[in-house]
Order: structure tokens, then C-alpha cells, then sequence
């Protein structure tokens, strides 16, 4: 398993060619596009770009997903969402609300995937997604509650609200590997108004790590970015928690959080 400090390393040689900044660039255009779609937009063969997608993958900055035969390819914003949180954010919250903006121009489509590598079982993550007070921890001190049976609601709360901010079903029960939730968001009348949509966790064991991969699908082209623009922070948050025991204190993190 990449350390954490082969990890940042790996995303700033990533980041260091221009043709794979292009690269992001296309896919911060127009998400989820096939390696024949980026190909054609660059004068370079199809297996040159496909070696520059690879190197992105392996830093984390791409995720992919099949659809049919198709091999579609996303932007991840997380990594560069973990870099932001080691140095930056530390020092001034005006960054951490520019870097707000751009996770929310970049989230602009009807699939977003998010992936981060966690060291941890995939039981204990479980268990960090479902538990109340352990949710409480990194997802801006709202709980969720549920039974957590296939076909149960749920719903995400904070104690300082009057209304629940999150509410669904649970479409797909499989513990400690799958997780597939309806997912109405409801914290404000104008958030509420948006349509349904739907989140799917997948952990998969890596080594002694986990993959966690978390597709908000379904989302109508011109939702409202508050209805996904929070999952990067969320999942930093996650991940921050379960492999340190630390909660993230960047100024978005904390900014809904009471203390327990």
C-alpha cells in the first residue's frame, strides 16, 4: 500500500505534466468521457493518452466506472482536497471557500465518483458509515439514524436543526461491501425542492487498506452543487477520523459541527 507521503508524490508528478493538466482539464469540461472521446482531442496516439489516464488513476486524481463496454473516466477532486487540507487550509479560511468554488464548478454533472484509499477494515468502515455518534465525527456533526435493514429510511440530523437534513431509503443493504441509498436532500425549502437522487458506497479490501468509492448518481444536469459539494470534505473527514482518531479542523469541516 502507497504511504501517505508516496501518495502526495504521487499526485504532484502527476501534476506536473502538461498533458496530464490538459487531461484534467478536459474531464473538469465534460466528466465521465471514454478514453476514445479524450483521444481525439490531443495529438497524440490513443495508447500514449491512455499511459498518461493510468498515471492519473494511480495518484488517485481519475476514477473510473463501466457502463456497458464502455470505460468511462472522472475527475476526483479528493486528493487534490487532501493536499489543500495538509498545507493550506491550516492558514486561511478565504482558501478553503476558493477551493469550495472550484470543487463546485468541477461537480457540474449528472454522475459524480469520489475515491479515497483508507487504512482500515472494510468492517470498521462500515460500521464509521453507519454508527450515529461515529458519523457525527466527520460529516459536520450531523447523525444518521436507521435500522439498516434493505428496503429501511434513514435519515441525517443535526441536533441544532429543526428539520432533518437528509432523508431516503436504503435501496441495497450489503454489509461490509455495498451500500446503495435514495437520497432527497432536505436542509432548506429551496434545497428540498431538487429531485431524488441516489448514493452508492462500494469498499473494497487493499491489503490492509480499504478502497472506498462513492457514486452520487442520478442527479438532474442542472442540480444544485449543495447536493454533492460536500463529499470531498466529508470523505477527508472519513478518512482523517478513521486512520488517526482525529477530527479535520479546516474551517468548512467544523462550520455546521457542535460540539458533543
Amino acid at each position: 500500500m502507497v504511504s501517505y507521503c508516496g501518495a502526495v508524490d504521487l499526485v504532484f508528478k502527476a501534476l506536473s505534466d502538461k498533458t496530464r493538466r490538459e487531461l484534467l482539464d478536459e474531464l473538469f469540461s465534460r466528466d465521465g468521457q471514454t478514453l476514445n472521446a479524450l483521444a481525439v482531442q490531443f495529438d497524440m496516439t490513443r495508447v500514449a493518452v491512455a499511459k498518461h489516464l493510468r498515471l492519473l488513476e494511480d495518484a488517485g486524481l481519475v476514477s473510473t466506472r463501466r457502463r456497458g463496454r464502455e470505460k468511462l473516466h472522472f475527475l476526483n477532486p479528493i486528493p487534490i482536497r487532501l493536499v489543500h487540507d495538509r498545507w493550506v487550509s491550516k492558514y486561511t479560511e478565504a482558501w478553503a471557500a476558493g477551493l469550495a468554488d472550484l470543487k463546485r464548478d468541477l461537480e457540474a454533472t449528472m454522475e459524480k465518483v469520489f475515491e479515497i484509499y483508507i487504512r482500515t477494515t472494510p468492517e470498521r468502515l462500515w460500521q464509521a458509515i453507519t454508527d450515529r455518534q461515529v458519523r457525527a465525527r466527520y460529516q459536520f456533526g450531523a447523525q444518521v439514524d436507521s435500522t439498516w435493514a434493505a428496503g429501511s429510511s434513514y435519515q441525517v440530523g443535526h441536533p441544532g436543526a429543526d428539520r432533518s437534513l437528509i432523508e431516503g431509503e436504503n435501496l441495497e443493504v450489503d454489509p461490509p461491501h455495498r451500500l446503495v441509498q435514495s437520497y432527497r436532500a432536505a436542509w432548506d425549502d429551496d434545497i428540498a425542492a431538487q429531485e431524488t437522487s441516489r448514493v452508492t458506497w462500494e469498499i473494497e479490501p487493499v491489503g490492509d487498506s480499504c478502497r472506498l468509492t462513492v457514486t452520487h448518481d442520478q442527479l438532474r444536469e442542472d442540480a444544485d452543487p449543495h447536493l454533492y459539494g460536500g463529499w470531498p470534505m466529508i470523505l477527508s473527514g472519513l478518512k482523517t477520523w478513521l486512520e488517526t482518531g482525529q477530527e479535520l479542523t479546516t474551517p468548512g469541516s467544523r462550520m455546521y459541527r457542535s460540539t458533543p
